[in-house]
């Protein structure tokens, strides 16, 4: 079988930030490392998945809401994936996530989507976890600028 694009990628080059990881017809799917792979500190299971609850509620609720086709963890725990539509320019690309940072990063209350009835493994959250990765990633995410979008090679 022919290797998949993203195995491709040199991951000991990858640093936290934002990339692109590939664009399918109007389809773009970045790539939001928010761990250094192989680094051996990687997303905790319950922060990650009270992320991807914040995370998909809050870009599904924004102004690009239409053009959000998805948002989910990456399997190695270092990071997410969010594909939108290249309606979505670079610059707004950013912005959204930025935002859905910041707002995880200061929420409070029920995590949406929690309870028993609403999700398959709803005792597995970590609020406080979501909330300080969210915050760190804040910091790595200022200035960005879609000149930065580029794996290293």
């Amino acid at each position: 079988m022919e290797k998949i694009a993203s195995f491709t990628v040199n991951h000991d080059l990858l640093e936290k930030g934002m990339y692109i990881s590939r664009t399918d017809g109007d389809i773009v799917t970045y790539d939001i490392r928010m761990k250094k792979p192989n680094g051996g500190d990687y997303l905790g299971t319950g922060a990650m998945h009270t992320f991807e609850h914040l995370f998909a509620t809050y870009a599904r609720n924004s102004a690009w809401k239409e053009n959000v086709i998805y948002v989910g963890p990456m399997g190695c725990r270092t990071g997410f994936y969010l594909l939108l539509r290249d309606a979505v320019t670079a610059e707004d690309a950013i912005r959204l996530v930025q935002e859905s940072f910041a707002f995880i990063a200061g929420f409070e209350g029920e995590i949406p989507g929690s309870r028993r009835e609403e999700c398959g493994n709803y005792l597995e959250h970590d609020l406080p976890g979501a909330k300080a990765c969210a915050a760190e990633m804040v910091r790595v995410l200022e200035g960005w600028t879609p000149a930065r979008f580029a794996y290293p090679e």
